[in-house]
């Protein structure tokens, strides 16, 4: 994905869904969700033990958030993302965003497939900070 079409998810991005939000705040998914509310994005978080992590409803699964979101940031691991994308193109959310060390091609295929873009093994705040801050 070049840097114009990232630079379009990020800057479209209104809200967000975080999958695996953690409420320990040495976590990159918190410091992300954090940083998302902090810009003024509404967060929502999929983690099947909480219901809500700064302020941001938490639900159990992707399939159980109201409404469609921008980007679906996934903080999982590699192989765990499928049924998770899979969730987004039914969903027909918006945008996947796989933070850094997650990929799977699988996924990434299901979802361009049905036309959603995706990102892979790259970290939505570096990413920020490199193409909207420069």
């Amino acid at each position: 994905m070049d840097d114009d079409q990232i630079k379009r998810i990020l800057t479209g991005m209104q809200r967000a869904a975080v999958v695996g939000i953690s409420p320990k705040s040495d976590r990159p998914s918190h410091g992300i969700a954090r940083w998302l509310l902090g810009r003024g994005v509404e967060v929502v978080g999929v983690n099947p033990a909480h219901r809500e992590i700064l302020g941001a409803p938490v639900y159990h699964e992707l399939e159980a958030v109201p409404g469609p979101v921008d980007v679906v940031i996934i903080f999982r691991r590699s192989d765990q993302v499928e049924p998770v994308v899979a969730a987004a193109v039914a969903r027909a959310d918006r945008a996947i965003w796989m933070q850094e060390d997650v990929r799977n091609e699988t996924a990434a295929v299901m979802a361009r497939a049905a036309g959603i873009p995706v990102v892979m093994d790259r970290c939505i705040y570096k990413e920020w900070l490199r193409l909207m801050n420069g």
